[in-house]
């Protein structure tokens, strides 16, 4: 099956075109993340948390775990576009064009995880406000690594949903109920060692678990598992959900 860059190109940058059009979108975006943030890490600041390393104040392990979920919203509503699109006509019309349904989906996926990407950036810079220390050019570059990974797999798990659906307000909702125990349980608020002993494997089983816990690894030097072993999973995941929503996409029925 051919790839067509340019096709991937002109789908990326009509994603970037829609984000610099509707900036409200984007601040909406980060407004839940930063109220997060702010509220939670000066809360809790100084708090004793178990499971916390006793060198590490709350708002530093609780940054990379507000990155994750600023990639899992953003990412999985990704998915939405192609709703729109199918209620406006434009899918069908890309459907039609000249070139191979791989590249239609590897052009969605590229605009949804720039932005996700970009608003992940912001979530860490605007985190040095509150007190989060970046040790230096190569953790962020290595977290940058891990939020692409996030991004992929969760643009494609949004894929699957808005490839077998076709009401927005249902996709909302089926979204919203899968993405926050997702969210709740991948130790981004929390360490997983200080729950129950028998919601802990559900929470191993939570490919974002493993995003986030490696975001604290290059980010800070303090992780539950190994960097590799969160790279291999958070891999993995990824290629997987890109696969199985490529597939689903590709065999989406369009509305004549």
């Amino acid at each position: 099956m051919t790839i067509s860059w340019q096709a991937i190109y002109v789908l990326w940058l009509r994603e970037m075109k829609g984000m610099w059009r509707a900036k409200s979108r984007v601040v909406g975006a980060l407004g839940m993340p930063v109220f997060f943030l702010a509220f939670l890490g000066l809360g809790f600041g100084h708090a004793s948390i178990p499971g916390i390393p006793e060198d590490m104040d709350y708002v530093e392990f609780l940054t990379p775990g507000i990155i994750g979920m600023t990639m899992l919203f953003s990412s999985m509503f990704a998915g939405i576009s192609v709703l729109w699109d199918k209620e406006f006509g434009f899918l069908k019309e890309v459907m039609v064009a000249p070139v191979s349904r791989l590249s239609i989906v590897l052009g969605r996926i590229a605009g949804g995880s720039t932005i996700s990407v970009m608003q992940g950036i912001l979530i860490l810079a605007l985190s040095t406000l509150l007190g989060f220390k970046i040790a230096g050019l190569i953790p962020v570059i290595f977290g940058l690594g891990f939020m692409c990974l996030i991004s992929f797999s969760f643009i494609g798990l949004g894929l699957i949903f808005a490839s077998r659906m076709r009401d927005m307000q249902g996709f909302s909702l089926i979204v919203n109920f899968v993405m926050f125990p997702i969210f709740l349980l991948s130790g981004a608020l929390f360490p997983v060692k200080a729950l129950p002993v028998w919601l802990t494997p559900v929470c191993y089983a939570n490919p974002l678990t493993y995003g986030v816990d490696g975001l604290r690894g290059v980010l800070l030097g303090a992780s539950d598992f190994s960097v590799l072993l969160d790279f291999f999973v958070a891999s993995a995941f990824s290629i997987g959900m890109v696969c199985i929503g490529s597939y689903l996409f590709e065999s989406t029925e369009v509305e004549r």
